[in-house]
């Protein structure tokens, strides 16, 4: 039994007098109450207590209500101190969760971060479903044993090492369409090894426009934020390298699907002084653990093959390659320098991963998931040459119905082959051309340099406003016709001197007039966006322009803008070599590519920039071709089903190595007077003397990469079968022969 000692207010320490004048002896008297203003009363705490007198404390004012209150406030409950430093959560070595409360714990059981069970929850890692944490024999024995330890009795024992649910995060699950959840979930298993063994990396080559930026972003961002270890994600810095067009652009869409807070990205777009860069990426590079403030780095290929030295003795989580093709030659100083990093997993992004032949794709198979596929002499023995042997086998009917439901997904795109009539004009130089000493020479073999020759009349099919006439073309004086000048091509442009340029100019009033749609014009050469931008001056008709010649720096914000829908621009110019690649140019719903390229992967990114993710409006896509002409020899080499064993190339400089003598000869062959040479190649059993007899049927999806299943029309009537009601009224005005249309679904 405890005797409660009698409460002793606190004296009062007595005072030295003031020396102010101004502050009387008296006054810290009347502002300092005393606690017990009559320490004579007092009460009695302890009855058994043999001196009460002593065991007392004061009552009077001390038990008025204002006395209570104050008394509260001096001498207030005590209070634990709080442990700022400590984290309010630890995980013991016994992998259960605590949480500390005052100086005791409870334990809580491990979570994933979001919940598995939530409807629509794309989940990408059941532990349930761990082949490796599922009970073995042993285990399952110990079960049953009479002699456990009371740790594996209650349980905690197995509590070690579990397991969490990696759960993709619903702000971006609820943007994911079907085939992207299943392209997520790919991307998931192959970087964390779970698909093959020891192999971490992979391509995604899901058709341009189907949202491959959207998955890459997601497994970006899981990865960062999750693991199966709860708290912990998998890595801790991702590199995503891209064409310098598109840095801007990987940046925004970062902002887009994630905000502008939750992750923040170092963007590297080579503008500012090079100590700078060099500084900046040697700090991202020097950065770990809680030092990271940008995870991400996004980076252009060539400034990273350049400063390549600087991030080689960091380790990264992850590598994304977006418009990962640039790759296909292992031997590039490029593909050496990303190849020297220290990352694991490693993804390539590309629409177009197979382009000339299996070679290619064993570099990019390699980059991703190193000696996977053996040796380039081991690969060809086992794999190349068997597929090339039944390289004309079809796809199956599953693959093919895949593929159309993915694409179904999107909005409707139409795709048409314009096959244009060259003018007057253009058939005499043409004929001219092919009559000249050089060609001669050349068809007899007695020249090496077709190239030349091939780029000469590429051009001439765009505008005779391409060639320096007379001088690359002797004695084609004669062939000008009534007001055709020289020195006047710098100004105006005469679009009746070239057939496609007059269908172009007839179609871009009527879309203006007509609808509020967008266009955009691509071509391989900028002397034909010249031409183009000579022609909307003189149409007054707002355009933007992009090429080689732009900064990296500006071209997202270009692209930005006209993809404002409130902005005045109606055309975009774009050179498909600066931005065939990647760019999202929604903004517009039709496109025009005004010249084949010899590699059908670079005019099918072309093709991609308006019918992506995002589009609102069905596409209409305008291929044009001259009749007769160089460029149907082009197109034809496209239009074969683009099997492995195609000497497609993706340079005008290989174009000797890979054609015969033979084949030269006929691409200098001309035909003006055929509707369609790329049609009478075709033998098509629909079409009787090239007039469609024989339609589709009715829900049968065209098969893209054989144009000899696209609807043909030609002349008349036919041509008004034509879904776009723009190219329908074109048509009919006697410059287009023939008109391939596809439609997507």
């Amino acid at each position: 039994h405890f005797k409660l000692r009698p409460f002793k207010p606190p004296s009062r320490i007595p005072l030295k007098p003031s020396t102010s004048d101004n502050i009387p002896n008296t006054s810290r008297e009347k502002r300092v109450k005393p606690l017990i203003s009559n320490p004579s009363k007092r009460i009695k705490l302890d009855n058994d207590s043999a001196d009460d007198e002593n065991i007392c404390i004061p009552e009077s004012d001390y038990c008025t209500d204002e006395n209570r209150t104050r008394n509260k406030k001096v001498f207030g409950p005590f209070i634990p101190p709080t442990f700022i430093k400590n984290p309010p959560f630890e995980i013991n070595q016994d992998g259960i969760q605590k949480k500390r409360l005052g100086y005791g714990s409870r334990n809580f059981p491990k979570r994933s971060l979001f919940d598995p069970s939530a409807p629509d929850a794309i989940v990408l890692y059941d532990p349930n479903d761990d082949p490796e944490l599922k009970p073995k024999e042993e285990e399952v024995n110990l079960k049953t044993n009479k002699n456990k330890s009371v740790a594996e009795i209650l349980g905690i024992k197995n509590e070690v090492g579990k397991k969490v649910h990696v759960v993709v995060d619903p702000v971006l699950g609820k943007k994911l369409r079907p085939h992207q959840v299943e392209g997520v979930k790919f991307l998931y298993n192959c970087t964390t090894g779970r698909t093959v063994e020891n192999a971490y990396g992979c391509i995604m080559a899901d058709e341009m426009g189907l949202g491959k930026t959207l998955q890459c972003i997601t497994l970006l961002w899981t990865l960062l934020k999750q693991s199966p270890e709860a708290g912990k994600g998998t890595i801790e810095k991702c590199i995503i390298v891209c064409p310098s067009s598109l840095v801007h652009n990987w940046a925004n869409e970062l902002v887009k699907w994630l905000g502008p807070i939750r992750l923040k990205a170092l963007v590297m777009d080579s503008k500012g002084k090079k100590e700078n860069l060099v500084k900046e990426l040697r700090h991202y590079a020097g950065a770990k653990g809680k030092m990271i403030v940008q995870p991400v780095l996004i980076i252009s290929y060539e400034t990273l093959r350049v400063n390549i030295t600087e991030l080689k003795t960091t380790h990264f989580g992850l590598l994304l390659c977006d418009e990962g093709h640039r790759l296909k030659n292992s031997s590039s100083q490029l593909f050496q320098a990303l190849n020297s990093l220290q990352v694991q997993r490693r993804v390539i992004l590309s629409g177009t991963p197979i382009q000339n032949d299996l070679s290619e794709y064993f570099s990019l198979l390699n980059f991703a998931n190193p000696n996977f596929l053996g040796t380039p002499s081991e690969f060809r023995k086992n794999y190349e040459n068997p597929i090339l042997r039944g390289r004309d086998a079809d796809a199956s009917e599953q693959e093919r119905e895949t593929s159309d439901q993915k694409l179904s997904e999107l909005l409707e795109v139409y795709e048409h082959v314009v096959f244009c009539r060259l003018s007057e004009f253009q058939v005499s130089l043409y004929d001219l051309f092919l009559t000249s000493p050089e060609i001669q020479g050349l068809l007899r073999g007695a020249s090496s340099q077709p190239l030349k020759a091939i780029t000469m009349l590429k051009k001439l099919c765009n505008h005779p406003d391409l060639l320096n006439l007379p001088k690359e073309l002797r004695g084609s004086q004669k062939c000008f016709p009534p007001g055709y000048s020289i020195t006047d091509k710098t100004r105006t442009v005469k679009p009746e001197f070239s057939g496609k340029m007059i269908v172009l100019d007839r179609m871009l009033a009527k879309i203006k007039n007509e609808t509020k749609d967008k266009i955009v014009l691509i071509s391989n050469y900028t002397q034909t966006l010249d031409v183009f931008e000579r022609l909307c001056k003189t149409r007054k008709y707002g355009c933007l322009r992009l090429d080689g010649t732009m900064p990296i720096k500006k071209r997202q914000a270009l692209v930005s803008k006209f993809n404002d829908p409130h902005s005045s621009e109606f055309v975009f110019l774009l050179s498909s070599k600066a931005g065939g690649c990647g760019l999202n140019l929604i903004g517009a719903n039709r496109l025009v590519l005004f010249d084949p390229d010899w590699n059908p992967a670079s005019d099918q990114q072309a093709l991609a920039r308006v019918w992506r993710d995002g589009q609102k409006k069905n596409c209409f896509i305008y291929r044009f071709i001259s009749t007769g002409s160089i460029e149907e020899k082009i197109f034809q080499r496209q239009s074969h089903k683009q099997s492995l064993s195609s000497c497609v190339v993706d340079e005008d400089s290989e174009v000797e190595r890979h054609y015969t003598f033979e084949s030269l000869k006929r691409l200098f062959l001309f035909n003006p007077d055929t509707m369609c040479d790329t049609h009478d190649t075709f033998k098509c059993l629909r079409c009787v003397k090239g007039v469609q007899r024989i339609s589709r049927p009715q829900g049968e999806v065209m098969n893209y990469s054989d144009t000899s299943s696209w609807d043909h029309f030609t002349g008349g009537n036919d041509m008004n079968k034509i879904h776009d009601n723009i190219l329908k009224t074109e048509a009919n005005q006697g410059v287009v022969s023939y008109v391939f249309q596809y439609i997507s679904h």
